[in-house]
């Protein structure tokens, strides 16, 4: 499968994301290993989790996700074959958040223990930090790249100004840039993303790898009604997107998906695949058969009249 270069690093990833917050919560330590076969079969290599996955779920405290992916790459022995990106910065404990120096030098090895792995592919800002100037923060990321425990670093849920101003920094004091993006961009959430954020990102050569490709599940089709909030644990969040304008967005999947031979789910993740200047589109699955449809993505090709009915659908 043709790979994509991530913002101006060395990294070359698929074109699709595996997520990794399912693991250690709605998919246990069998199901995530499976989900990570079927997903490397399949030919990609991009793997995205966070140090504080699953803090939420009854009886985590975080970590979970890459302590599964941490025990996978060990019995597969494919570490070389996979690009690792994890985060720091999200509240794992009251004395343990942010990016302050210290804290990054004390996570990141928190991080590679569990993953047991020598260095972390994309180790990225999980939120802003306003409490530590971004000078502070990138300096403890060029130790890290110089001790060869981090390949690039990226960014998470930062605002345009925000990302400015961090570049500026570091091409002031020669410190490394962030090479990546991670914000919450899909077929129903495009304003934040598309207003600043887009023509930064393509300016600067930032790679864009969005969170919540499917909208938390909306995208896929199977929340059509009140009554389908209950198929899943993220039920709950579907009165959000099922709207007027939520419901021309599925019935213009449903007719790209027609004229494909496709799903809802597939035509939703090729729509960000193909936008200009967007990496690879993050998306989990808790199964092996949902695996399968989100991949088959990856071989979609959309025309240009299929592109020009889901953007005015969502508009």
């Amino acid at each position: 499968m043709d790979k994509r270069r991530l913002g101006r690093s060395d990294l070359m990833v698929s074109p699709l994301c595996l997520g990794g917050n399912v693991f250690g919560w709605t998919a246990d330590e069998a199901t995530s290993f499976r989900l990570l076969d079927a997903y490397v079969d399949a030919g990609l290599n991009f793997i995205d989790t966070a140090d504080v996955y699953s803090t939420w779920a009854p009886g985590n405290k975080g970590g979970e996700s890459e302590a599964i992916i941490g025990k996978w790459m060990k019995a597969r022995g494919n570490r070389d074959q996979v690009i690792i990106a994890t985060k720091v910065g999200s509240e794992m404990a009251p004395d343990r958040k942010g990016l302050s120096k210290s804290y990054i030098r004390s996570a990141v090895e928190d991080s590679l223990r569990r993953l047991q792995t020598d260095v972390i592919d994309l180790y990225q800002s999980h939120r802003d930090d306003p409490d530590t100037p971004q000078q502070e923060t990138l300096e403890a990321y060029a130790e890290l790249i110089r001790e060869g425990k981090v390949r690039a670093i990226g960014s998470s849920n930062f605002t345009a100004a925000r990302m400015k101003e961090a570049l500026a920094l570091s091409a002031e004091h020669g410190l490394p840039r962030y090479e990546s993006l991670q914000p919450k961009y899909n077929l129903y959430d495009r304003s934040e993303y598309e207003a600043e954020l887009e023509p930064l990102c393509r300016k600067e050569e930032i790679g864009v790898i969005p969170y919540y490709g499917l909208a938390s599940g909306f995208l896929t089709g199977k929340y059509r009604s009140e009554a389908d909030f209950g198929k899943s644990v993220r039920g709950g969040r579907m009165a959000a997107y099922l709207n007027d304008r939520g419901k021309r967005i599925l019935s213009a999947l449903d007719d790209v998906a027609a004229r494909k031979d496709a799903t809802p789910a597939q035509i939703a993740l090729a729509w960000l695949m193909a936008r200009p200047g967007l990496t690879a589109p993050i998306a989990s699955a808790t199964s092996v058969e949902q695996l399968h449809d989100i991949v088959k993505a990856t071989r979609l090709s959309l025309h240009s009249d299929d592109v020009a009915q889901l953007d005015a659908a969502s508009a």
